[in-house]
């Protein structure tokens, strides 16, 4: 139950995601380098926050 609402929340919240404040993927201190016929992108503050939620909710879930 709790991968289906961790699935469903993720859901949602790609589809809001236009609508939020802040873009997931589009933070500020996320790499953009555009050249002439390229674009390399690292999200990298998208990824900090991504790991820094997840080992949350694993620290959470094994507490109980």
């Amino acid at each position: 139950m709790m991968a289906g609402a961790m699935l469903f929340a993720i859901g949602l919240l790609l589809y809001l995601s236009p609508r939020l404040p802040f873009r997931p993927g589009r933070l500020p201190g996320d790499i953009v380098i555009r050249g002439k016929n390229t674009t390399f992108y690292f999200p990298l503050v998208t990824c900090l926050l991504l790991s820094l939620l997840f080992s949350l909710v694993t620290w959470l879930m094994r507490r109980k």
